[in-house]
């Protein structure tokens, strides 16, 4: 579907708010978003997808449910946003009210943001506010700015210093355009903080309605990994010479930028769901209420993968599949250096990298280089993307090397395949694998835990199973009983639909 076929409508029950994600990026929350829509065929939903520029993402990725009646895009880095310049001083008020969010990023008050600030229309209005235009052009903007850099930042260079905040604060304002032009909803559901939770802070009070955020990953632990995937940073990347203080500066600032508006997503929802004990743990630790806080773990469709347990061959498949999108997160590279020690081990075993590689060209273009460079170029394949239930009969077994996750779907899936799960101890990995809780536990390890970025680890446990028929076999089963007990879809599915009763009503 083209941008010029959207669905378009007035009102809907539910708002969802994504950033990078469903449905022009797949991956695990995208599936679940669209996981999602068509769960509620009975609630109209519509849908702002936030992205960065409209070049970095190709057509739609998803046939779109039938019930997604409104679908919004909005690219907060596109040139053609930026109003004309325009000379003014700039509304006093406004600016002496704008100086306490940015006193709030340094210092959160427990009382949260002023009620002015929690506003779009302060971010609209010229007069008793500060517009986009003020905060590009206006005199008093650039003297507070040039004060915060004297007063805060006197190592890195006044130009870096500049446009840094330039570009980190710009999208309050494209965000508060959205929340004031988009058609009402019932209930707001955000899939995350940063940019996404923040637009959900602000309709939130801009319309009175209520707002969910459902949390897959923490946002700012994200953040600090890939934080310098940015146009700054990649117009960088190779500047060695730069002043490494200076780099850490600007990761931090870009750090509690982003701390800060995901406190204020957590100040406005009335619910906030985590998908497993540790990621409210962190919610907590991060400002989050805990008695607006609730474990709703991803639950799977079971009818769609069981029938796949009896398609598999007698032998185990020596085949592995890493299923995720070729980027540094997934840690591609300590993949392929497993599948390297394996050989040695298993010299027909083949290694699958299942997902696109588009979303960071250089990145996917190293890892090819890697397997050439180690001589396995054509034992490790890089399949693009392929429907699981194509995929999970042929493979061994599914692996995750990366180096954050939040409750991987693509594991829950694997396991009502019958495959076993070989993962980082990242994410709720382990929680999957060796279980949560006493009852959980003693369904057995359905595969195996290792360090990050510890190929020799992660090769012997794939090893292990791999030549251990007995142990593949209890690993598989354990996995089958798990999801089939603790993570199916009609378990999600009720307790959203709770959620969604009280915030409708």
């Amino acid at each position: 579907m083209s941008s010029g076929q959207l669905p378009n409508t007035e009102q809907v029950d539910v708002m969802l708010l994504l950033e990078g994600t469903f449905p022009y990026v797949s991956g695990g929350v995208s599936s679940w978003v669209n996981q999602m829509i068509r769960g509620f065929p009975d609630l109209t939903f519509g849908a702002v997808f936030i992205g960065s520029k409209a070049g970095e993402y190709g057509d739609i990725k998803y046939e779109l449910p039938a019930n997604l009646k409104h679908l919004q895009v909005h690219y907060l880095h596109d040139e053609h946003i930026t109003p004309p310049v325009a000379h003014c001083a700039g509304d006093q008020h406004g600016f002496e009210i704008l100086q306490r969010l940015h006193g709030w990023f340094a210092n959160p008050h427990p009382d949260g943001l002023p009620d002015k600030l929690k506003q779009a229309s302060f971010y609209l209005n010229d007069k008793g506010g500060v517009d986009y235009s003020q905060f590009l052009y206006a005199d008093r903007s650039w003297e507070y700015i040039c004060t915060l850099y004297k007063e805060r930042c006197k190592d890195p260079s006044f130009v870096d210093y500049f446009w840094t905040v330039r570009n980190m604060h710009s999208p309050i304002w494209q965000l508060a355009a959205i929340a004031g032009s988009l058609i009402p909803a019932r209930v707001y559901h955000t899939v995350s903080t940063g940019y996404a939770g923040f637009l959900g802070g602000l309709l939130h009070h801009h319309s009175g309605r209520p707002l969910l955020l459902s949390e897959h990953g923490i946002y700012t632990k994200e953040r600090r990994i890939d934080i310098f995937n940015n146009e700054w940073i990649q117009d960088n990347r190779n500047a060695l010479q730069r002043d490494l203080t200076e780099i850490s500066y600007f990761r931090d600032l870009w750090i509690r930028f982003f701390e800060t508006i995901g406190r204020f997503c957590y100040d406005a929802a009335g619910e906030i769901v985590s998908l497993y004990e540790g990621v409210r743990q962190r919610q907590i630790s991060d400002g989050a209420d805990p008695q607006r806080i609730r474990v709703i773990p991803n639950g799977i469709d079971l009818t769609r993968f069981a029938p796949l347990r009896t398609a598999r061959p007698a032998r185990v498949p020596m085949v592995l599949a890493l299923l995720g999108r070729v980027v540094p997160i997934k840690d591609v590279k300590t993949y392929i250096r497993a599948i390297r020690i394996l050989i040695a081990y298993i010299p027909d075993l083949e290694g699958w990298v299942v997902g696109p590689d588009g979303e960071d060209a250089e990145y996917a273009a190293e890892c090819r280089a890697l397997a050439v460079s180690l001589e396995i170029a054509d034992r490790v394949r890089f399949t693009g993307f392929m429907d699981p239930v194509e995929l999970f009969p042929r493979i061994g077994l599914l692996v995750l090397s990366s180096i954050s996750e939040g409750l991987p779907l693509v594991a829950l899936e694997g396991f009502a395949a019958g495959v076993p799960l070989v993962s980082t101890d990242v994410g709720s990995c382990s929680e999957l694998v060796e279980g949560a809780g006493e009852q959980d536990r003693a369904l057995g390890s359905a595969g195996a835990i290792v360090p990050i970025n510890d190929p020799q680890a992660l090769a012997m446990a794939c090893r292990t199973l791999l030549l251990d028929q007995a142990a593949w076999d209890q690993a598989s089963q354990a996995g089958i009983n798990r999801v089939e007990r603790f993570y199916t879809q009609q378990q999600m599915f009720s307790r959203y639909r709770e959620l969604y009763q009280e915030a409708l009503s």
